[in-house]
């Protein structure tokens, strides 16, 4: 069974806070993408990754949604010509791998559960230790 979080402020401020993380990384990606190829893009696509893990242990699946929501936002408006038809990702294959990093994003939502508690998989149970003493030293 889920066990749903009451409607506080706190739980609509995670995801709008995921939305502008979503936010600053397109823009930092996008920046960057180009930048000495292939290694400007590998950072961006690090840093989307990096957000999605850091997002899906913060806020679970709402977060996650709001944050491929800020990053493919961005990078979408980004991606349209301006005034003079200069755009910032081009229709190259970097531009293209940079569109299609929010997918990074759903990777890291689908690592296990586990993986992003507060206890590591190595964690001891409670009732395993219930009736230990405790080492003294």
């Amino acid at each position: 069974m889920i066990a749903v979080e009451p409607l506080t402020a706190r739980a609509l401020a995670r995801p709008f806070g995921a939305f502008l993380l979503g936010v600053v990384v397109g823009v930092a990606g996008t920046g960057v993408h180009r930048w000495q190829q292939p290694w400007g893009l590998v950072l961006a696509l690090a840093a989307v990754v990096a957000a999605g893990v850091l997002v899906r242990a913060w806020t679970g699946w709402v977060g996650m949604l709001a944050l491929a929501l800020g990053v493919f936002g961005v990078v979408s408006l980004l991606g349209q010509s301006g005034p003079g038809g200069d755009v910032v990702v081009a229709a190259q294959p970097v531009g293209y791998a940079w569109y299609l990093g929010g997918l990074a994003v759903a990777l890291a939502g689908l690592a296990p559960r586990r993986w992003f508690g507060e206890h590591g998989a190595a964690a001891v149970e409670p009732s395993a230790t219930a009736g230990a003493s405790p080492a003294r030293t």
